[in-house]
């Protein structure tokens, strides 16, 4: 591990004289980043900027935690909001919606960079992150967009193993990607819908699920958690039902094969339609 951190300070000093710009989210990968950064800035100044995009696909939570990291590591911040909902692109959460908004995120953060003399653009995707599904690495390689971690072979375990002996305070932190990944392709994105989601899922969080997605299909929720999980939705699954209806879903189910990452992403029947019994 500390072969690996050498590698990313090594490489990261040589890029800071010319400034760089990085994406800052407040999870765990692009905080190691971000902390690496603030460290090799307090040893020699540089010019440094973490951009947090604000957009409905987030959580309030998840903004104004990445916001208080930033102000702890002493790094200067523009918060930069995006109205996801009022591009009619990705409001129909096409299949390409990652790759459609990173491509407009990404480029007013190359855009805010230009104009104050930062050479480098970063963001804090993993190792790991590079061998899945994942479109909006495109954007990102479209638009020079550097990615320290993967670049030096960081997985995800490696990142949070480094993050615990940098002491990050997000080193345990779970993954939590946009909001939208929630609803399948094609599905017309609100606000409302959006933030059903982020109240039932806090909700599951509060009563204990570190893993936990809600899927969401029509007025159905479908609850992806790991196996420990499975222990707590049972023991407590008449009051999660109860809440999530107060919260507006009209039915709750758990899904039996677990979390999966990009689940929405697995291949569904041709039709869409659920194939009938004995079929």
């Amino acid at each position: 591990m500390k072969t690996k951190l050498n590698q990313l300070r090594t490489m990261l000093s040589g890029l800071a004289p010319e400034g760089i710009c990085a994406a800052f989210s407040g999870g765990t990968d692009s905080s190691l980043l971000l902390t690496v950064l603030s460290e090799l800035r307090a040893q020699t100044p540089y010019p440094l900027l973490a951009v947090i995009f604000t957009t409905t696909f987030q959580t309030a939570e998840e903004t104004v935690s990445a916001q208080s990291l930033a102000e702890e590591l002493a790094v200067p911040v523009e918060t930069v909001p995006y109205d996801v909902l009022a591009d009619p692109v990705l409001r129909r959460n096409p299949k390409d919606r990652c790759y459609q908004c990173k491509r407009r995120l990404f480029a007013e953060m190359k855009r805010i960079a230009e104009a104050r003399g930062l050479k480098h653009l970063m963001d804090g995707t993993n190792a790991d992150d590079t061998k899945v599904y994942r479109p909006g690495r495109k954007a990102l390689e479209e638009l020079g967009v550097l990615s320290p971690l993967a670049i030096c072979g960081f997985t995800k375990d490696e990142v949070r193993s480094a993050a615990r002996e940098l002491l990050v305070p997000t080193a345990e932190k779970p993954s939590s990607p946009c909001l939208a990944t929630r609803f399948p392709y094609g599905t017309e994105l609100t606000d409302d819908a959006l933030r059903r989601v982020e109240r039932g899922e806090t909700y599951l969080r509060n009563l204990g699920l570190g893993t936990v997605r809600l899927r969401v299909h029509g007025p159905c929720a479908r609850l992806e958690t790991d196996a420990e999980g499975f222990r707590t939705v049972a023991e407590h699954r008449t009051k999660i039902a109860s809440e999530l209806r107060r919260i507006g879903f009209g039915y709750a189910a758990l899904d039996l094969e677990g979390f999966r990452s990009g689940s929405m992403d697995e291949p569904q029947p041709a039709d869409g339609k659920e194939k009938p019994a004995g079929a």
